[in-house]
Order: C-alpha cells, then structure tokens, then sequence
C-alpha cells in the first residue's frame, strides 16, 4: 500500500510519496541525547545549515526536553529559548520548513506566528485543551503522537493488553477529534520510547504497516533512543548504526518521516530503500 501523501507547509506542498528526513535541534540544556550541545546562536546556525545540506526537509524545533522524567520547564522558559532561535533562524534560511515540538498551544502559537511551519504535539492535544482549536485556526499541519500520562510518568504507565490496538484506536479517536476541529493535515507519530516498554516498542515497529488501516502519513521517530541502545549494550553516543537499522525497517513498514539527529544518514537510507523500488 503506497498511499499519495501531500502535506500543505506555509504554502508549499510537500510530498511525501517518497519519505523526508526531520531534523532534530533541541534547544533545551538537558536533551538525552544533545542536551545544551546548542546554546549559542552560531552553533544553532552551523547544525541548521548542516541539516539542511544533509538533506531535511523539516527541521523540527524542541524547546522542553519530553525524555523519561525530564524536569517540568515553564511555559515562559520554552517561548523564551524558542524565540531566542527563532528569528535567528527564519531570517538566515528563510525558505526553511520548520517544526516547532511543543504540547502548549500558546507556544505553539507563538512559534507560528514566527514562521513555524507544523506543530509537533506529544500528547495529540491531551496536555492542553486549547491545542486542537488552536492548530485549526493556525492552518498548519500537525503531527500528533501517541503517549500516555506526561514525560514525568509515562514510564509507568506501560500496562496494555494488545499494544498495537490500543494505539489505533487512541489514534482513531484523536484524529477524530482533531477533524471535528477543521485540522486537515495530520501526521502521526506512534511515540516509541513513550509509555512502552523495550518489548513493546519492537512490538509496535514489528507491525507498523498495521497504522497505515488510518490512512495517514506515519513518522517515525526512532534516532538514538534507548530501545536501539540497550539491546547493543551501548550509548547513545553509539547508537548511529542501531537507529539506521531501524529506520530502514521503518521505511520500509511505511513510515513517511523520519525524525533523526543524524540527517545524512538517513537521507541515504531513504535513496537505498527507495533503489529497492
């Protein structure tokens, strides 16, 4: 099943027929796998344009750290670090298509008002009641993901009787919710490492074509994270060559986007899967 898939960023349709590369730039001091590597403007520029000359198509800005039990930031520190960026970066690139990954629809507000092309939610609008009427009035794309609880409890609440299931349902009703709204452009994320365990996280990537029964653009966002580096008995340092396993296997399962630290790579995961065409 290889559905047609367009999504409409500031104007500028893309396609997604064949998958892009998200870039990943944290602009928060305690990311698990970047934290504070971006603290000043030059750096932030540097792996932007890097990014961009990889090969992203998006670049999606996080300015709250959503890792297992990560501190609680305030709404006015997230616009505060998002906004010191922001300008920065629309006006050295200004054809960017950015992202902007916030579960605060006051954030995410102010993000596209700055040029923020798509909101990026962890919750899917849970967190926040204000965030699907506030996505519909944006017009923007929105990618909603599936987790449980919020980052500070997540990890306990893993308890599913068919994993899988439970997430095309939570999805079904989310998107519901978000089409009552007027949100036309939906991405979902199915959250690996949000609320699962290591065994099911590889349950969910083991039957991730099930998803596309939504008929919606799947992204994965698999880079570096704890389920490739715990089975290796590694870092997330040395997790390059597990998350470009696991990728491959993600294109190939359907996702449309891949959400990577490491955008060349997964560019040319892309270009080799696609060959097999």
């Amino acid at each position: 099943m290889n559905t047609q898939f367009t999504i409409n960023c500031n104007g500028k349709l893309v396609d997604l027929s064949t998958p892009k590369v998200m870039g990943i730039l944290n602009v928060t001091p305690n990311s698990f796998y970047d934290g504070g590597k971006h603290k000043n403007i030059n750096t932030i520029i540097h792996q932007v344009d890097k990014m961009l000359s990889d090969g992203a198509t998006f670049i999606d800005i996080g300015a709250y750290s959503s890792k297992p039990s990560a501190e609680y930031v305030t709404e006015e520190d997230e616009i505060k670090r998002l906004n010191f960026v922001l300008k920065e970066i629309i006006n050295t690139f200004p054809n960017i298509i950015l992202s902007v990954d916030t579960f605060r629809a006051n954030v995410a507000k102010i993000a596209v008002e700055s040029g923020v092309a798509i909101v990026n939610d962890i919750s899917a609008g849970m967190l926040d009641e204000n965030m699907l009427p506030t996505v519909a009035d944006l017009k923007v794309p929105f990618i909603m993901m599936h987790m449980r609880g919020t980052p500070q409890t997540m990890q306990n609440l893993t308890d599913y009787n068919d994993v899988v299931k439970e997430m095309i349902f939570y999805f079904s009703e989310r998107v519901a919710k978000a089409r009552s709204f007027g949100i036309s452009d939906i991405i979902i994320d199915p959250g690996f490492g949000f609320a699962k365990t290591l065994e099911q996280n590889y349950e969910v990537l083991n039957k991730l074509e099930l998803f596309s029964i939504l008929e919606l653009p799947l992204l994965a966002g698999i880079s570096r994270k704890s389920m490739i580096y715990k089975v290796l008995h590694k870092t997330s340092q040395e997790a390059l060559n597990g998350t470009t396993v696991l990728n491959t296997i993600a294109i190939q399962k359907q996702a449309k986007i891949l959400r990577v630290h490491d955008v060349k790579e997964a560019v040319e995961c892309i270009k080799l899967v696609e060959k097999l065409k």
